[in-house]
């Protein structure tokens, strides 16, 4: 890997752990549910780039799986979620 990849690659995870923290902040202190939600799905969405980004960095295939299994995931979660405070209910 060229130095300039590898330093833009190491600034880019700086930056998602910066806003993870920023996100886990709003989950936890976020006034309403819905803050709360939209926050998870945040954090759902950087750790997806984060993995994305350290599959680049240490030039793994398998890591383009995973983030396609935590995107699955954290749709299902966020539809399941925002139903519930929609309606109350899951499943019907």
């Amino acid at each position: 890997m060229s130095p300039l990849l590898s330093a833009a690659v190491t600034i880019t995870l700086v930056l998602y752990a910066l806003a993870m923290l920023l996100a886990l902040g709003r989950v936890l202190r976020g006034p309403r549910a819905q803050d709360r939600v939209l926050a998870l799905d945040f954090l759902f969405i950087v750790g997806l780039l984060l993995l994305l980004t350290l599959a680049i960095r240490y030039d793994s295939s398998m890591g383009f799986e995973a983030a396609l299994l935590i995107a699955l995931f954290g749709f299902a979660g966020s539809s399941a979620m925002a139903r519930f405070l929609w309606r109350g209910e899951v499943v019907e």
